[in-house]
């Protein structure tokens, strides 16, 4: 079977989410987001970024940390799942290359000293980001607030990046969160994709591949993006199957019948 890029004559998948982040397609979001990251950059604080799965936000951190040069500016990526207090630490302290010890208060001093001497005596900006933030517990929660107290509250030494989906601005919003909400310089949430956007996102990504569009028509890509619930993540699936089974099906064109079934076939999936 014809691999569809060849059927269709592209370079490649275009709706591959593992195509360099200079190719970015910057929806409204994005560009909100990257802003307020370059305005972190400058001025370091705490950050929340909320939005629903596939929207981009990790996508955006990630073209935002290539742009950065690493002898002003080191960032460090962490994912969290549900994870101890200690468990946090002793992830964070292998982010920052420092030791791992039994001691939770050890390495809070630890890494404090180094964030402080990193600004301080190296002047070098740290941006700690911390992934899917909306399943930290209250305790690392409450030591967040607490890392980032530095000179008796007078200094901020990093940055403090937050991301999560929307259930994480819930979760701020509780009183034993106030201390920490408190602290937040700058927060954006995702409105998502729009139809526009996915319209203008599709053509973009077929011109980016070497074809000159017109595969997707006009009520095909409203099919589409009806379907991915303002997700670019689930927009990519949707598009990479129809052409999947436009290819196997010989179809030079991908109509809405055949996006409907790539959205039935992912739906069972």
């Amino acid at each position: 079977m014809i691999p569809f890029t060849t059927y269709y004559g592209m370079r490649m998948n275009p709706f591959d989410k593992e195509l360099p982040s200079k190719d970015a397609f910057f929806t409204f979001d994005m560009k909100q987001m990257n802003g307020r990251l370059e305005h972190l950059q400058a001025h370091p604080g705490i950050g929340l970024f909320t939005a629903g799965p596939g929207q981009g936000k990790t996508f955006c951190v990630r073209h935002f940390s290539d742009t950065l040069n690493p002898n002003l500016v080191r960032f460090y990526y962490i994912c969290l799942s549900t994870v101890t207090t200690s468990e946090f630490y002793r992830q964070l302290c292998v982010n920052l290359g420092l030791e791992v010890s039994y001691k939770k208060t050890i390495m809070f001093k630890n890494i404090q000293d180094y964030l402080y001497s990193m600004s301080t005596n190296k002047n070098v900006h740290c941006m700690i980001c911390l992934d899917e933030a909306q399943y930290l517990n209250s305790d690392i929660l409450k030591d967040l607030k607490m890392l980032c107290n530095f000179c008796m509250d007078s200094k901020n030494c990093f940055s403090l990046l937050l991301l999560g989906q929307p259930i994480l601005n819930t979760l701020l919003m509780r009183q034993p969160n106030e201390a920490l909400r408190q602290r937040i310089s700058v927060n954006y949430s995702f409105a998502g994709l729009s139809e526009k956007e996915a319209f203008e996102y599709i053509n973009n990504r077929l011109l980016l591949a070497g074809t000159s569009g017109g595969i997707f028509d006009d009520n095909a890509m409203t099919t589409a993006f009806s379907g991915c619930n303002s997700s670019i993540r689930q927009l990519n699936l949707i598009l990479t199957k129809s052409l999947i089974i436009g290819a196997q099906n010989e179809k030079k064109n991908i109509d809405s019948d055949i996006v409907l079934s790539a959205i039935n076939d992912i739906a069972l999936g």
